[in-house]
C-alpha cells in the first residue's frame, strides 16, 4: 500500500467517524435526509462567493456553501419547531427552495463563471493526497487535517451533550420538562451535521458524504439497541467501507467514492436479512415460530 492510498483511506475513514458521530442521532431522529438536504442547499452560497468575491477558491466557496447551509437546517428545525409541518415536509420545503434559487442565480448571473461544482459539492477522493499542508512541520494532507478537526469537534460536541442528546432524541417531552430545550439541542446537532458535510464535500463528494452519514447508522440501527453500541457499530462500518472500498476499487478500477458507498450498502442489506433480532430471515423464523405454536395451542384443545 503506498501512501496515497493510505492518505485515502484515512480521509475515508475520518469522514466516517465524523459521520459516524452523528449518523445514529439523525436515523433515530427520523430527520436522515437533511444530509442529502444539504448537499443541495449550499449552492446558492457558491453562487454568492462567486458574485460578491469573484473567486472560486475552495476555501471561500466552501466558507459561503457553508453558510447556506447552516441557513437550511436552521430553516427546516424552524419549520419542524411550528409542529405544522413533518419532518419529511419541512425538509422536502425548504432544500428544493434554495436550490432552485442558485440554479437561477447560475443561468441569471454566473453562467459564464463555470463554477467548480465538481470540486466543490461532487469532489473526488483520490485527489486528496495531492492538497498538501505543512502541520507541525511535515506535509500532511489538507483533507486529513480537516477532516480530522471535523471529527474531534463532533466527539467533543457528542460528548459533552450526551445526556441531553440522548434525551431530546428518546423524549424530547420529557427533556423540555427538565429544562433542557430540544430545539437548541435539535439545530446545534443539524448544525455540526452541515460543518460536517461541507467541510468534507470538497474532499470525497456530496455522494460519500450522505452515504456515510446514514448507511453506517441505519446498519446499525438493525444490530444494536443501546446507542453507545449503536455508535460503536456505525464507525466500524464506516472504517470497513473506507477500507473495504478502497481495496475493491483498485482491484476493478472503478470509482473510489462509489466502491465505499457499495460496500456500506451491502453491509445494509447483509444486516436487514441478517440481524439476530430485527433482520428479514429473524423476523420470518419469529412468525413461523408463532404460527406453530397457534396450531398446536388449537390441537390440544
Amino acid at each position: 500500500m503506498t501512501a496515497d492510498d493510505l492518505t485515502i483511506i484515512i480521509t475515508a475513514g475520518l469522514v466516517a467517524t465524523a459521520a459516524g458521530l452523528l449518523g445514529p442521532f439523525l436515523v433515530l431522529r427520523r430527520v436522515a435526509l437533511m444530509s442529502d438536504a444539504v448537499s443541495h442547499a449550499v449552492l446558492p452560497g457558491i453562487v454568492a462567493v462567486y458574485l460578491l468575491f469573484g473567486t472560486r477558491a475552495p476555501l471561500p466557496v466552501i466558507l459561503g456553501a457553508g453558510l447556506f447551509a447552516v441557513l437550511c437546517v436552521i430553516a427546516i428545525d424552524w419549520l419542524r419547531a411550528t409542529r405544522l409541518v413533518a419532518s419529511d415536509a419541512a425538509i422536502a420545503l425548504v432544500f428544493p427552495a434554495l436550490f432552485a434559487l442558485g440554479v437561477l442565480g447560475v443561468t441569471k448571473w454566473a453562467s459564464g463563471a463555470h463554477l467548480d461544482l465538481d470540486a466543490t459539492i461532487y469532489g473526488e477522493i483520490a485527489f486528496a493526497p495531492f492538497e498538501t499542508v505543512s502541520f507541525a512541520g511535515v506535509e500532511v494532507a489538507r483533507s486529513i487535517v480537516l477532516l480530522g478537526g471535523v471529527a474531534l469537534a463532533n466527539g467533543a460536541l457528542v460528548a459533552l451533550l450526551w445526556k441531553e442528546l440522548k434525551a431530546t432524541t428518546f423524549d424530547p417531552e420529557f427533556a423540555r420538562t427538565i429544562g433542557i430545550s430540544p430545539v437548541l439541542l435539535s439545530r446545534l446537532l443539524l448544525i455540526a451535521v452541515a460543518v460536517t458535510a461541507v467541510t468534507a464535500f470538497e474532499s470525497v463528494g456530496a455522494i460519500l458524504v450522505v452515504t456515510l452519514l446514514i448507511v453506517p447508522a441505519a446498519t446499525a440501527y438493525l444490530l444494536a439497541d443501546r446507542i453507545v453500541t449503536m455508535i460503536a457499530v456505525t464507525l466500524a462500518i464506516g472504517w470497513f467501507s473506507a477500507i473495504a472500498g478502497h481495496t475493491a476499487a483498485l482491484q476493478v478500477d472503478a470509482s473510489i467514492a462509489g466502491a465505499m458507498g457499495l460496500v456500506a450498502s451491502c453491509c445494509f442489506v447483509l444486516a436487514l436479512l441478517l440481524s439476530p433480532k430485527y433482520g428479514l430471515l429473524a423476523r420470518r423464523r419469529q412468525r413461523g415460530r408463532r404460527r406453530r405454536e397457534v396450531r398446536e395451542a388449537l390441537a390440544a384443545r
